[in-house]
């Protein structure tokens, strides 16, 4: 039986809020309900800044994070190591591996991994991008720390075949992070280890 409202404009709130991931009716509910209950500054600041960051958020042209400005903070961060780039399926990643501290080069988003079954393949990717940074000779280490997927796998295979060409060192972060694993849900410890741990890529991680 569907939620009855005494209200159209709250059954449209709790309608937008439920559209979010993980978030049911009756959380969706649950949260409407308290926004309601805050001063309405409080509510129109939640809303402009959702607003805001919709207009306004940009992607660094160089690693393809999220950024306020053309170049990332990580990217025009002259302390960081530029000679190695970690490359991550996206966005969130970033964040996790930052959370590790022990990474302290740049990085580069792919956006995603192969996935034919989801009609994704190498050109719906920032690898062309990657491919470009390498060659322009700055970069000597390429880290691949995607999640260990097939694939995952498959992503790194690719990339390893499209950077053979280049003087430079390709790894693959140590399988501390489990088989089958998404790398976001990997403790920062267990992942920690395993940037620190890397290995050289070679094709016997062919999926």
């Amino acid at each position: 039986m569907s939620q009855q409202f005494s209200s159209a404009l709250l059954e449209n709130a709790v309608n937008e809020f439920s559209k979010l991931p993980g978030i049911g009716r009756k959380t969706a509910l649950r949260l409407v309900l308290h926004l309601l209950r805050q001063d309405e500054s409080t509510a129109e600041n939640f809303g402009n800044s959702i607003i805001r960051l919709r207009k306004e958020i940009k992607y660094c042209r160089v690693c393809h994070n999220i950024s306020d400005d053309d170049i990332c903070t990580l990217c025009s961060d002259t302390g960081r190591d530029s000679s190695i780039v970690c490359v991550v399926e996206n966005v969130k990643e970033v964040m996790v591996v930052e959370n590790t501290r022990q990474f302290h080069g740049l990085y580069h988003v792919l956006g995603g991994i192969i996935s034919p079954m989801d009609g994704i393949g190498p050109g719906d990717l920032e690898i062309e991008s990657l491919v470009q940074r390498v060659s322009e000779g700055e970069i000597k280490e390429v880290i691949l720390a995607l999640s260990a997927t097939m694939e995952g796998d498959t992503t790194n295979f690719y990339i390893f075949r499209k950077l053979a060409p280049y003087d430079i060192k390709i790894t693959i972060i140590a399988r501390g992070v489990s088989i089958g694993d998404e790398l976001e849900y990997a403790d920062e410890i267990t992942l920690g280890r395993s940037i620190m741990n890397r290995m050289p890529f070679n094709e016997t991680f062919k999926p």
